[in-house]
């Protein structure tokens, strides 16, 4: 629903806001202020969205904890909004599993899957959903010769829906679960949804397919402007797919100077970051396939990359063990400036999780999403598009690291670099966006189809301009940042001048 302003949308914007203000009301106690919020968001004694203001106003608590990083809890549970609010209000705050909550009062307990006849059905002489139907699970309505399903027999194979001329029939399934790529989305006792954490990966794309707004991740919205006021240096890195989420009249320029105005020591672009990641999966590529690894797949979506690992742990070595653009672009600033604090901006909700990591968690300490950073600017009321231009905006990546955020466009860099530096060297690629088309591919990888190759697997459909933290319709995103990217004075990665730098970074 990315692009198309709705309801949760709205609700999710409000919530990022009052979490931001309340961040920086520095004179009143948050444990007061967090018991407001709700009411401030949902004023009146009628609720906007389910017309139960008391629900709405419990759902909006939930949301407001997972915004400060705290855990959800079930309706069960009695607390005040607050409960062990402090924990959240300490110099360093990291994400803590699970990050993708379901407030289960705020689902609405939707079927898994099922076959509905609907109106459209025209009563056909012919019938042929009864003929196909392997359980005779339809039946006639002799009253207007219209087809009815004993949801009983029925075993959801679709034949039905296949065969329908009008097609008045129709599949219908639970959209978080269809969204999830690992299967990891079933029912618990009460038919709400249920995360599978074993097999969960972070990607977000059920957050953003819930039509109820009943999936939400955690925040560190409260803890980057804690540290910002406390006088840290702090640092934005933000990801390629920036380029048109915060509005058409915002440029890059724009976006800089909006930043530095919220306290923001200086601002850089993750696709420097891209363009090291690049570089240095090409040189792993040409030394280690065929001869050591029969494939090798890129490392930079995380989700991907933990699929990969938890699906097929016998290849898991070969995943590019290349660190990922947010890692080598905070392993950079932190180089230049030793006191930092860096802040990655992006579309991805699993990125938060990775910043989790122990061989990241020096490097980045923090991670906001997209959504997240407009709800700042709201809070203290900055208009990025009146801005004027920073003059310094402009960074040295490279065309092809800036297109890191479009699906294909990793294994294309690499690509490049390879035929610059290596000319006679054969490359052969593949790629694949939702992961369920990169269980697919790896499947194939597994069974020999792609030895010799590059594979490339992006989580979300589209790429990092799809990630579940985005606001721009997926199409206008791949335009935004194509056009951005021909901008750069370098085409290929590995001619920018912060690769001179690789072997630093990754020692």
């Amino acid at each position: 629903m990315r692009g198309v302003e709705t309801r949760i949308q709205e609700i999710r914007h409000a919530i990022f806001t009052e979490v931001a203000k309340m961040a920086y009301d520095v004179d009143s106690p948050v444990e007061k202020t967090i018991e407001e919020i709700p009411y401030r968001v949902i004023p009146g004694e009628v609720g906007n969205f389910r017309n139960d203001v008391f629900l709405e106003r419990a759902i909006v608590g939930e949301r407001l904890r997972l915004a400060m990083g705290l855990p959800c809890r079930s309706a069960a549970e009695h607390a005040p909004i607050s409960d062990n609010i402090k924990l959240a209000d300490q110099a360093e705050t990291y994400y803590t599993p699970p990050l993708i909550n379901v407030i289960k009062f705020a689902c609405n307990a939707c079927h898994e899957k099922r076959v509905l006849i609907t109106e459209g059905c025209q009563g056909c002489l012919a019938h042929p959903c009864v003929e196909v139907c392997p359980k005779k699970a339809i039946t006639l309505d002799r009253t207007n010769g219209r087809s009815y399903i004993d949801q009983d027999k029925c075993v959801k194979c679709g034949q039905c829906a296949k065969v329908c001329g009008y097609q008045a029939i129709i599949i219908q399934e639970r959209p978080c679960a269809r969204a999830c790529g690992m299967d990891a989305i079933g029912s618990d006792e009460n038919g709400k949804a249920d995360i599978d954490y074993e097999k969960c990966v972070s990607c977000g794309q059920c957050l953003v397919n819930c039509p109820f707004g009943a999936i939400s991740d955690k925040s560190q919205i409260f803890q980057v402007i804690r540290a910002i006021q406390s006088g840290e240096r702090v640092y934005a890195a933000l990801a390629p797919a920036f380029v048109g989420q915060f509005g058409p009249k915002v440029t890059p320029g724009k976006l800089r100077a909006a930043m530095k105005k919220l306290g923001f020591a200086d601002v850089f672009e993750v696709a420097i970051g891209a363009d090291l990641c690049a570089a240095q999966e090409a040189e792993d590529f040409v030394n280690e396939v065929p001869e050591k690894l029969p494939f090798m797949a890129t490392s930079c979506c995380p989700a991907w990359s933990v699929m990969a690992k938890k699906l097929f742990p016998d290849y898991a070595n070969c995943i590019s063990m290349a660190l990922t653009p947010m890692t080598l672009t905070a392993r950079l600033i932190k180089k230049h400036n030793p006191n930092a604090k860096v802040v990655f901006v992006g579309p991805c909700a699993a990125k938060k999780l990775e910043a989790m990591r122990r061989s990241v968690r020096s490097e980045v300490d923090f991670v906001l999403t997209f959504e997240e950073m407009s709800g700042i600017f709201d809070a203290r009321r900055v208009d990025v598009s009146a801005l004027e231009e920073d003059p310094d905006g402009v960074s040295d990546a490279s065309v092809d690291g800036r297109n890191f955020a479009v699906s294909g466009g990793v294994a294309k860099s690499v690509e490049n670099v390879i035929r610059e530096k290596y000319p006679d060297r054969e490359i052969k690629m593949a790629n694949a966006e939702g992961l369920k088309e990169c269980r697919k591919l790896l499947t194939m990888a597994k069974a020999g189809k792609y030895n010799g190759y590059l594979l490339e697997g992006m989580a979300c459909p589209g790429g990092c301009v799809a990630g579940a933290g985005t606001m721009q319709s997926i199409k206008k995103s791949q335009a935004a940042v194509n056009k951005y990217a021909a901008q750069a004075k370098h085409k290929i990665s590995s001619q920018t001048e912060y690769v001179k730098e690789l072997d630093k970074l990754v020692d």
